[in-house]
């Protein structure tokens, strides 16, 4: 009893400690999951507490499960219009890109070191992936927003390279622990195999899951565990089958968070508290199962794999698998940097221990310091290298707070809506008589103080009021240009951005050019509109952010319509 109960203080106390070490990362502006790893290694055997742990079967259990719940929450965050902007360059740098950082990673390792090449091709798909939940966490603290194309394609090929990765790691770590001969047809197979078993796995799965859903009658606090448990046994089966169960349950994920489930609001809530368990359980477990004396011994070989993936491997492989798509300069080579690794490399490295492969060791070291390095060198100058390239786009205004109202049995999802008055909200010093919304809303009050304000006694919106409104979800967008401040006053500011007037995208560039100085205009190019110029110059689909220079002017594409063309275009005097 006692063991039990301290074993339960060690895990509570790391759990705390991991936590409250986040809060102060965060403001210093490294990696969270640096920080988690770090505190995994001071509670291992050679740290503060030197817990002995060499169970490499066990944490590689712990952290394909928590992979499971990452990877499908990640599904699921992932909506219809990133697809719609970003899928095929993202696919390519999760196939294209994951072979060629595996294929030039090995290739440097074999030049400078010597290595065979199996060994050499296994450590460069170990370390072939990208970590999403690294990347977008950075983001998140940093108060980063970048454009969505560029964010889209870094979030889908996070989601989607893992599997690649796994799969071809697996199939080398067969080959070279049954030292059968190397067969690019055969692992090509596989890998073919292994993709088609899991896509089809996770549509199958997340269609059943709405289904289901939608037939049976719990209560909804139910849910996010029931879609949790699915997804867990989604991979399962799909593994069983010899497919991807991790390209399962992301696209089972992506497939249930563009339902329009009632429960999604639950799922979603409950799911992410799951993904930063999952996350801060395995890296802890992982720093606790590395030796850092056994890290030394590899140094020179783990810093050069590091240099190789981060200097020549990533940014090759991006422009390559970026070849056939228009993206600036700008955009490839942020994608290039944020080559970041993550978990998925570590865990990947205990594959080849467990399955007995010759120096098994050796691959997790590496993976373990290739991962610490990335997290260092490019975690802390992510945010930095962004905003110097100009990616970064104001916040999008949104409310402070959602309330779903999904037992009313409304034919349109109704929800109740909390923002935060400030001097720079809109609606600031207005009655809400005064305000122009082009969508229904209903004001319900406001809380002023701790008091209650109803909508009968019309009061003026102030400064530090809660301004609480009811509306259908699909104007929530509406609504929020109006009522929310629109991000906090440390991010980049609309006018900084967009410019302090906007146009409308149906404006001709000969309307333009009668207020604005865009210098000699042909008769073709004075015809055409600013959403046709903006996708001629293109030749893509435009998202928010994206700028053109004419003359003393630079446009940048402000608001997009539901069918994705430009319907307002911020306006910048230049010089």
């Amino acid at each position: 009893m006692i063991e039990i109960t301290g074993l339960m203080l060690l895990m509570g106390s790391l759990l705390l400690v991991s936590i409250l070490a986040a809060v102060v990362s965060n403001r210093l502006g490294a990696p969270l999951l640096l920080t988690f790893l770090v505190v995994g290694m001071l509670a291992g055997e050679e740290g503060v507490l030197g817990i002995e742990f060499d169970n490499p079967a066990l944490a590689f259990f712990i952290g394909s499960l928590a992979l499971v719940i990452i990877l499908f929450d990640g599904g699921m965050r992932t909506h219809k219009e990133r697809f719609r902007v970003a899928l095929w360059p993202a696919i390519s740098l999760a196939t294209v890109g994951v072979a060629l950082t595996c294929a030039i990673t090995a290739a440097g390792v074999v030049w400078l070191f010597d290595l065979p090449w199996p060994t050499a091709l296994l450590i460069g798909a170990i370390l072939s992936s990208t970590d999403a939940a690294a990347v977008f966490g950075i983001f998140q603290s940093q108060n980063l927003r970048i454009k969505q194309r560029v964010a889209s394609t870094l979030e889908i090929e996070s989601g989607t390279n893992d599997p690649m990765a796994i799969i071809l790691t697996m199939t080398l770590t067969t080959m070279i622990a049954t030292a059968a001969e190397f067969s690019w047809l055969a692992m090509s197979f596989d890998v073919v195999k292994q993709l088609v078993i899991g896509f089809g796995a996770g549509w199958l799965g997340g269609r059943t899951f709405i289904w289901m859903s939608r037939k049976i009658s719990v209560q909804f606090t139910f849910f996010p565990l029931f879609a949790a448990a699915s997804a867990v046994v989604v991979f399962a089966i799909t593994s069983g089958l010899q497919g991807s169960g991790y390209l399962a349950v992301y696209l089972m994920g992506y497939q249930i968070g563009n339902s329009r489930l009632p429960q999604l609001v639950h799922i979603l809530q409950v799911q992410d508290g799951l993904a930063w368990l999952s996350q801060i359980m395995m890296f802890l477990i992982l720093g606790m199962l590395v030796t850092p004396s056994h890290l030394i011994e590899y140094w020179p070989l783990s810093l050069s794999v590091a240099a190789l993936m981060i200097f020549i491997a990533r940014p090759i492989a991006v422009v390559i698998s970026l070849l056939p798509f228009v993206f600036p300069w700008r955009e490839q080579v942020f994608m290039s940097w944020v080559g970041l690794r993550g978990a998925v490399p570590i865990i990947l490295a205990l594959y080849p221990w467990l399955s007995g492969v010759p120096d098994q060791e050796l691959f997790f070291d590496i993976a373990f310091m290739v991962v610490m390095v990335s997290l260092i060198v490019q975690g802390w100058s992510l945010a930095p290298l962004a905003r110097w390239l100009g990616l970064e786009v104001p916040a999008v205004a949104e409310p402070d707070q959602r309330m779903p109202l999904d037992r009313i049995g409304s034919k349109d999802p109704l929800e109740v809506l909390a923002y935060s008055v400030s001097e720079r909200s809109p609606a600031c010093d207005h009655y809400w008589s005064d305000l122009t919304i082009h969508a229904p809303a209903e004001f319900v009050g406001l809380v002023r103080q701790g008091e209650w304000i109803q909508s009968v006694d019309q009061p003026r919106f102030e400064e530090g009021d809660t301004v609480i409104v009811m509306a259908k979800v699909q104007h929530i967008d509406e609504i929020s240009k109006v009522l929310a401040a629109g991000g906090k006053p440390r991010e980049i500011q609309t006018s900084e951005f967009f410019g302090d007037f906007s146009l409308r995208g149906s404006l001709s560039l000969a309307g333009v050019a009668s207020f604005y100085p865009l210098g000699e205009l042909s008769d073709d190019l004075a015809a055409l509109t600013l959403n046709d110029y903006f996708d001629r110059k293109f030749h893509r689909r435009v998202v928010v952010g994206d700028d053109l220079k004419i003359g003393q002017v630079q446009l940048t594409v402000r608001e997009l319509n539901e069918h994705g063309e430009i319907s307002q275009v911020g306006v910048k005097l230049l010089g």
